[in-house]
């Protein structure tokens, strides 16, 4: 075979790349060799600059293995090459849109590579690449610049946040979005943003503001990436939280066993130097502190003035030219921010009335943005009419199934929120649903009724109220609240400890033989919580100072025993019951002095944990009632259209329908296969071989024949020899004796 020619620009590449690597070697020997490549590259630039179209394929090629090799050697020449950088920037900035696509690529790459030798800052870089982005008219190049953009700014900020950095960047992109309301390139602020967002390298106000000014574009996609940004940022970045935990963790031992076993490489070596390196990456995320993850929505500056500007603009606007996929991002941002902060927005629910009909598209979408953003601060007089119209549009006996459960779902989760929107006479009406023969209408009339008896059993009839409901009513305990009126905040599970201990002393006092009430209410000044008498001690005292000796007190309450005052008069009846509804009615003052005026010890805390996990248990058992489970679900993460649509998934499921979740469920499963078969495809993968039971019964019938016909013709003494021998082998871990020695 002859000897293949080597062209002139491949002898050229080779010496190239030779000389990078003896000037990296030996800098000051080859200086020289540099100085001549310089000028070189000088000369090439100016040729371009003159005539960057014209230019032939060979000078290109010539001038982009310059610019690689005095891209590789410029931090050991910094005097020489200190206008290099200068003039990538100038070749880029002013042709790239005619330059060749590998020259550019090459330019692009140089650029970064003087980054990370540290010849350019950052902020050079970024300013340089940035206004190329969003001006190109290359999709390659695009993709290219952003990717650079974005691994720049994640290396600058690893180890340390670099304020100034972010800064100048985050400017650059407010002015972006914020000088051309109609431009598209404020898409590329967007995409940045979001990205930056999600891997928790930007969580600053700074970064939520750039995305309020997005909201506020005249761009459709602009506008829906931002309110994007608003609706699912938080949970991206949770996820990318959780894929980035969730990587395969790394066995030390069985990487160390197979380097001290298999031949010794550098190969094998380097894995196992990246295997325990990536361990105690492991450890060093484990253990480092959790970063206070704010969650947008709540880092907005001014969140009643946008959500009135967004709402008057992309909505009440008649001219706005947004499709109806995108205003309805837009209106459940509204509505979440609305229920999140608790904003008043009047002309919001008069806005409403128009879409509320089972014939408008996505009705249940409307619906669910109409539930997230009501509160209890909303005045019922605004929520009234509309919960009217979802009833009758609705909520009726000639109206589907699904248009009827939507609608009643709707009107409970509403009232969830706002239960003074709901006058007596219709809930009455669609309480009466619960008798339907459909599931879904049933199930959601249930929900409204089992609504009705925590926030407002007086609105219903008295047959409908149930046992908690009338005995809370009949007892003064269970209040509606008036319209504006708040909770008092109070520690969780307080009125559980509170009612624990009046149990026990309860219980003490009949162990004592004091049961009534009145001797209770005169001796409560004189009593501690745990029963015992204050006179008692100091009577002892004295005593003991009058005698000398020692007194022995009794430890146990139980033990001790207190005569009634037989000069104490009698309580009647009727004091009794004054006396009762007193206390009923200090209940809830009770608890506020047990959480103001004492001290909880820690078998009090240890005590109110276990009753709160008793709670939670009775509640997941269905022994009570459920409080505040949609308020806190919409706190967290808003309310869906699938969640208004849900009673109507309530029938029986075809089999098509139950062959596809199952099928979500075993998503790498390609066919049904059986246990056996799964088994064995397993130990195929993992390259184990089949046990000696399956290759016996896999073996082809005449070759087991001779021996099936000598098993026929033994004789009892060699079949009870074989069987011996067989249970000594199984004893001594078989025939290579694996166990026990003889």
């Amino acid at each position: 075979m002859g000897k293949r020619k080597v062209a002139a620009l491949e002898k050229i590449e080779a010496d190239l790349a030779g000389l990078q690597y003896k000037i990296r070697k030996d800098p000051e020997a080859y200086e020289k060799e540099f100085i001549e490549n310089w000028q070189q590259f000088d000369a090439a630039h100016e040729q371009f600059l003159a005539a960057p179209v014209g230019a032939d394929s060979n000078s290109l090629i010539t001038f982009r293995e310059q610019i690689d090799l005095i891209a590789h050697c410029a931090e050991l020449y910094p005097q020489i090459a200190a206008t290099f950088p200068d003039a990538l920037k100038d070749v880029l900035t002013k042709h790239h849109a005619v330059l060749e696509p590998s020259l550019r690529e090459k330019i692009v790459s140089s650029l970064t590579l003087l980054r990370r030798k540290d010849v350019i800052d950052s902020n050079y870089l970024l300013t340089t690449l940035f206004p190329i982005l969003i001006s190109t008219p290359s999709k390659s190049l695009r993709m290219v610049l952003y990717q650079k953009i974005l691994s720049d700014i994640r290396n600058t900020n690893t180890k340390t946040t670099n304020h100034r950095v972010n800064r100048t960047m985050q400017t650059v992109l407010y002015n972006l979005v914020t000088s051309d309301r109609s431009s598209p390139k404020a898409l590329w602020a967007v995409k940045l943003v979001r990205e930056l967002w999600r891997r928790q390298i930007w969580s600053d106000a700074k970064t939520v503001d750039i995305m309020r000014q997005a909201c506020l574009a005249d761009n459709e996609k602009v506008i829906v990436g931002a309110v994007r940004f608003f609706l699912g940022g938080d949970r991206e970045r949770e996820e990318f939280e959780d894929e980035s935990s969730d990587e395969e963790t790394v066995d030390i031992k069985k990487v160390k066993h197979s380097f001290g076993i298999n031949k010794k490489t550098k190969k094998s070596k380097k894995a196992l130097d990246k295997a325990i390196d990536r361990t105690k990456q492991q450890e060093r995320k484990k253990n480092a502190p959790h970063p206070l993850n704010f969650s947008a929505l709540h880092l907005l500056q001014d969140p009643q003035g946008f959500s009135e500007n967004i709402f008057e603009k992309h909505l009440q606007n008649t001219k706005s030219k947004l499709s109806l996929e995108s205003k309805l991002l837009v209106l459940q941002l509204v509505t979440r921010l609305v229920g999140l902060h608790k904003l008043t927005i009047i002309s919001l629910y008069s806005w409403f009335i128009k879409h509320l009909s089972p014939r408008q598209q996505s009705a249940s979408s409307f619906l669910a943005s109409l539930a997230q953003g009501t509160h209890n601060l909303v005045p019922p007089d605004a929520i009234e009419p509309l919960i009217q119209k979802i009833a009758n549009e609705f909520v009726s006996e000639a109206s589907a199934s699904e248009v009827c459960s939507a609608g009643l779902n709707a009107i409970r989760e509403i009232c969830a929120r706002q239960p003074l929107a709901m006058n007596e006479t219709l809930l009455q009406d669609l309480v009466e649903y619960r008798k339907s023969k459909d599931k879904g209408v049933m199930m959601a009339a249930k929900g409204l009724l089992s609504l009705y008896r925590e926030k407002g059993a007086d609105m219903l009839r008295k047959k409908d109220r149930g046992k908690d409901a009338t005995i809370g009513l009949r007892s003064g305990d269970m209040k509606q609240l008036k319209y504006g009126e708040e909770q008092a905040g109070e520690i969780e599970g307080l009125e559980l400890l509170a009612k624990w201990k009046e149990e026990q002393r309860k219980r003490k006092r009949a162990e004592r033989g004091l049961t009534g009430e009145g001797e209770d209410a005169e001796k409560g000044d004189g009593e501690n919580e745990d029963g015992s008498d204050s006179d008692e001690w100091e009577v002892a005292s004295m005593e003991s100072s009058d005698s000398g000796e020692w007194i022995r007190v009794s430890d146990s309450e139980d033990e001790a025993e207190v005569e009634p005052d037989a000069k104490r008069p009698k309580v009647d009846q009727e004091d009794g019951n004054e006396d009762d509804e007193e206390n009923t009615a200090g209940d809830a003052l009770d608890i506020t002095k047990l959480a103001t005026t004492q001290i909880l010890t820690p078998a009090d805390l240890a005590k109110l944990r276990e009753l709160r996990m008793e709670a939670s248990i009775d509640k997941a058992m269905g022994n009570r009632k459920r409080k505040q489970e949609t308020e806190a679900r919409h706190v967290d993460e808003g309310l869906t259209a699938e969640q208004i649509e849900a009673p109507s998934k309530l029938r029986k499921s075809t089999k098509e329908e139950r062959i596809a979740m199952a099928r979500e469920g075993k998503p790498d499963r390609e066919e049904h296969k059986s246990t056996q078969a799964i088994r064995k495809s397993k130990k195929e993968a993992e390259g184990k071989s089949t046990t000696n039971k399956e290759k016996a019964r896999r073996k082809n019938f005449m070759m087991t024949l001779g021996k099936a016909k000598s098993k026929q013709k033994r004789s009892l003494v060699a079949t009870r020899n074989i069987l011996k021998n067989h249970v000594e082998r199984s004893k001594s871990g078989g025939r290579r004796r694996n166990g026990i020695s003889r």
